[in-house]
């Protein structure tokens, strides 16, 4: 169950090179690790191709139920590149060149290379803060709880870094991994699963993965109360053992 007054967040991809593989997203698990690391509840993760109402109404479903929305790509100086239209459009703002933005632009390139496309990289909506990029100098933005940045893994990062002491931080997601071995499954299923109701301030997983030996598992506890992880896994970690020792029910 998630916690009302928890942090929340949701990831918005944007971009047919995702969608078709051509591009492997490396993004979702960057902001992931990151959310998790400083207690905020990612949700949610998206992605939509470069289609202009498909983005709007993401972003407009997304800023409504999370904290923090993240999105990732189409901020380029391309005719593909609509993000910051589509979030100007959802917000019911206008959109223009931002001479702050400019400014920005000029740090890397001269005044008569600031050609009309590298000009799109600085049309940001009105009211919105800019998000620096130490890289390429192109900035992302802040509108709301909507916070847009680049595709480029490299400049996703220095944006997230940028925007990290900005943001409302929660409680520390808590893990405890017991491990199952070669312990199949279906073997702990329903021992798992009325555990799982028996502990239901957390929440507990199984996981299985392929090794050199075969399938091995692993469960996985996890919550923010530290009583209630260790209560939990204690418990997990009991039925394991029997289960291996023959000895359950």
């Amino acid at each position: 169950m998630t916690d009302p007054a928890a942090i929340t967040a949701a990831i918005l991809v944007i971009g047919d090179e995702i969608l078709s593989g051509r591009t492997k997203d490396k993004n979702i698990g960057t902001i992931a690790d990151y959310c998790t690391a400083v207690g905020i509840d990612l949700r949610e993760v998206r992605i939509v191709p470069d289609e202009a109402d498909k983005i709007v109404a993401a972003v407009n479903a997304l800023r409504a139920d999370h904290t923090y929305v993240f999105t990732t790509g189409g901020i380029g100086p391309t005719h593909d590149d609509i993000t910051a239209d589509c979030v100007a459009a959802a917000f019911g703002v206008s959109i223009d060149v931002d001479p702050r933005a400019k400014a920005m632009l000029l740090e890397r390139h001269k005044p008569e290379d600031l050609n009309e496309a590298r000009l799109r990289m600085a049309r940001i909506p009105a009211g919105a803060d800019l998000i620096a990029n130490p890289i390429s100098k192109a900035p992302g933005f802040r509108i709301g709880n909507v916070f847009v940045m680049a595709g480029v893994p490299a400049i996703m990062q220095a944006m997230l870094d940028a925007i990290g002491p900005t943001l409302e931080t929660g409680a520390r997601v808590l893990s405890e991994t017991i491990e199952a071995g070669n312990l199949p499954e279906g073997q702990y299923a329903a021992g798992l699963s009325a555990l799982a109701k028996a502990h239901a301030a957390v929440s507990i997983g199984s996981y299985p993965s392929m090794t050199q030996n075969g399938f091995a598992n692993r469960i996985v506890v996890r919550g923010k109360d530290a009583a209630a992880v260790e209560a939990a896994r204690s418990a997990v970690a009991a039925l394991v053992t029997e289960l291996r020792d023959g000895t359950a029910g």
